[in-house]
């Protein structure tokens, strides 16, 4: 089951020509599209399935800089201010609240973590502040978890994933961007090496930029030209409870659990310590590249080998432009959410916050996200390809990073300055 989204004004008619096609239809091409727009270049953005259908609409919908790691935090304070001016960017209301985070820690391990992680930022000038057991209590008041501390962070907060990127879509097609959903891009044309446009199920679209934001089926389509992508799948399960009273606005990870308030008046609940991973034939292709992740997080992951395995060994691996994609065999990514890791999550937040045992959930799901080897995206235009750029992989964190991600992805598109430094992010890390 997926979260139900906002409507998005998309377009009945097939464009037959355009300056910039953006492949994928989620908050960070929907960002891009939108400034582009706004600067009065013509777009058209493709959607193999639907508006924001996959990760853009089913992540916690936490913006934060606590936790990531120090070449990413420029990106999330950049995306602070978009986020404050979204509202009045795109007309509505998106749930923007800087309400703050907080991580908690049962240990002294743990708080060590989280202290190590404050050495990492200290030049970045960041409210970010280590708590005592008592001030998580005068935080989160009705909490009965034996807690070592914490790490609170008072100018992070969330919006919301099924409100923000349908705005964003309807404030760009307000400006002429033309949305189509249910139209699968095949591969790229290209002539004496250079883009011309996009080969879709539906036709070709003649143009001279192409921005490949297409999340978990970048890799896919990246392979078919030959260019890699290393990224490798997680799920994460979510709960969505009806509106209740909580402890509080601010938005709280414990070791194995979190929850945040939801502008509805309920809770969006997971188990912050578990993630499904389905072995794929690309655990066995690039499994190597995530050895030093899996020492540090194997205790995350619930890795399980079935259906998931056979039907993507089924899947092509290249395949023409008249050829059926595999992103016409799969529209929209739509895992099942694990009750088990649902269940685990409901006793770990009912033990630390007696207030959620009368909690009622109203909707699961569960998204699937793509990440890098160092959970950093690859943001940058593809030297080999004059006329692609690309900004994906953003291992299961680029909501909050959207805005600012999708400007620069822009910004890139069209030779501006960047919003900010996009070194970080370039795909060549990788090889």
């Amino acid at each position: 089951m997926a979260p139900a989204i906002a409507p998005v004004q998309t377009s009945p008619d097939f464009p037959r020509e355009t300056t910039v096609v953006v492949i994928g239809a989620g908050i960070v091409g929907l960002t891009a599209a939108l400034t582009l727009a706004e600067r009065g270049i013509p777009v058209v953005v493709l959607e193999k399935g639907r508006v924001a259908g996959e990760q853009s609409s089913r992540n916690l919908g936490w913006c934060r800089k606590m936790g990531r790691s120090a070449p990413d935090v420029p990106m999330a304070v950049a995306a602070d201010q978009l986020w404050a001016e979204m509202p009045q960017r795109v007309g509505v209301d998106v749930g923007y609240r800087q309400a703050g985070i907080m991580y908690l820690a049962r240990t002294e391990a743990e708080m060590e973590m989280h202290r190590g992680w404050m050495k990492s930022v200290s030049d970045l000038s960041l409210d970010s502040k280590l708590l005592s057991a008592s001030e998580i209590d005068g935080l989160v008041p009705g909490g009965r978890g034996q807690w070592a501390g914490g790490i609170f962070t008072a100018s992070d907060g969330r919006a919301e994933p099924t409100l923000a990127p349908s705005a964003i879509a309807n404030a760009a097609a307000r400006l002429g961007v033309k949305i189509v959903e249910n139209c699968a891009v095949r591969t790229l044309s290209r002539s004496a090496g250079r883009v011309t446009g996009v080969v879709t199920e539906r036709g070709e679209i003649r143009c001279s930029e192409v921005l490949l934001a297409a999340g978990l089926w970048s890799r896919k389509f990246l392979a078919n030209l030959g260019i890699s992508l290393p990224t490798l799948p997680l799920v994460s399960s979510v709960m969505r409870t009806a509106p209740m009273d909580g402890p509080t606005e601010i938005a709280v990870g414990g070791p194995d659990f979190s929850f945040r308030k939801r502008s509805d008046g309920g809770y969006t609940v997971t188990q912050r310590g578990a993630l499904g991973a389905p072995l794929l034939l690309d655990h066995l292709l690039i499994g190597m590249r995530y050895l030093h992740m899996l020492r540090h997080q194997r205790s995350l992951l619930r890795i399980h080998l079935g259906k998931d395995f056979l039907e993507d060994i089924k899947m092509p691996r290249r395949w023409g432009p008249r050829s059926v994609s595999p992103f016409e065999r799969i529209r929209t990514m739509d895992p099942k959410a694990d009750e088990e890791i649902n269940a685990e999550a409901i006793r770990n937040l009912v033990a630390a916050w007696p207030i959620f045992k009368d909690m009622v959930v109203q909707d699961v799901w569960a998204g699937m996200m793509d990440i890098t080897p160092d959970s950093l995206p690859a943001i940058g235009r593809i030297d080999r390809i004059p006329g692609f750029t690309i900004a994906t992989g953003f291992s299961g964190h680029g909501f909050g990073t959207g805005p600012a991600a999708g400007q620069l992805a822009a910004d890139l598109v069209t030779n501006a300055p960047p919003i900010l430094d996009p070194a970080p992010y370039r795909l060549e890390r990788f090889s």
